[in-house]
């Protein structure tokens, strides 16, 4: 008979044992599929919506993927019933099928958006990404634009500072509403079933993504930056193909959750 489901560890930490009762949580873009030069350039491996479905059947459907992106294109490039949270938190959707919890947030003037739009044009390559509540100029294609992006975008924020935030990406400036987080949307899923009373993992690979591994080792879990644990999303999704490849023999006592100070991988 089989024993417990476990998620081995990561081949970047040697040294840790197979993980009981995982909850994992999964950013998108740069971590479970690579990074592309525009947003609805991502390329989704064929075989990765099938291996999200059955891994979340083998945690009893304590895997989410917390994203920045918009539910709406989750649920495009990941067809599959997952718990999802879009937006980074100021979308939650934690049953599959089921309407999202859209929290009280504020939306930002149209005329941010408006100024915005002007410096992009004026720089070939860049674009601006919409979302239910902020947008977010690109310039992985304009890389000159940085430094006029953060501007720009840094004394818009500051004309409403108590309710917008500027969050910096991976060649993106992004403005958003306070309030919601992968760190507030990771508290939120673990406060509910399946996830609740697991041991959360979660994965990813920017500065987005801080706050969520923060969140997941102050509950007595673990935070992995897929550069350190894992290498490439190719590498992440092999060792996830191979959690659900039977059988999984732990060699070694399970591992030990980080001490709650915040200390661990």
């Amino acid at each position: 008979m089989a024993g417990p489901f476990l998620l081995p560890p990561p081949p970047g930490m040697p040294g840790l044992g197979p993980i009981g009762r995982a909850a994992l949580l999964l950013d998108f873009d740069g971590t479970l599929v690579e990074i592309a030069p525009r947003p609805d350039a991502v390329r989704v491996p064929p075989d990765l919506p099938g291996l999200l479905h059955r891994l979340s059947g083998a945690l009893q459907g304590a895997l989410a993927i917390v994203s920045g992106r918009p539910l709406r294109d989750l649920d495009q490039f990941l067809p599959v019933p997952l718990a999802m949270a879009g937006d980074h938190g100021a979308s939650l959707r934690p049953e599959p099928g089921r309407p999202a919890l859209d929290p009280d947030l504020p939306n930002p003037p149209a005329a941010w958006r408006a100024r915005a739009a002007a410096l992009v044009a004026a720089h070939p390559g860049a674009l601006i990404e919409d979302k239910d509540h902020g947008f977010v100029v690109h310039y992985r294609q304009a890389p000159d634009l940085g430094p006029a992006a953060e501007a720009l975008l840094a004394s818009l924020v500051a004309e409403d500072a108590g309710a917008f935030t500027l969050l910096e990406a991976r060649m993106a400036w992004e403005v958003k509403p306070r309030g919601a987080s992968k760190g507030t949307a990771t508290a939120a899923l673990m406060g509910r079933p399946p996830f609740q009373g697991r041991v959360p993992v979660f994965i990813g690979d920017d500065v987005t993504d801080e706050e969520g591994m923060a969140v997941a080792r102050r509950l007595g879990g673990f935070g992995f930056r897929l550069q350190d644990a894992f290498g490439t999303p190719a590498a992440l999704r092999d060792w996830l193909a191979s959690a659900v490849a039977p059988p999984f023999e732990p060699a070694r006592p399970l591992a030990t959750p980080p001490a709650p100070d915040g200390a661990g991988p």
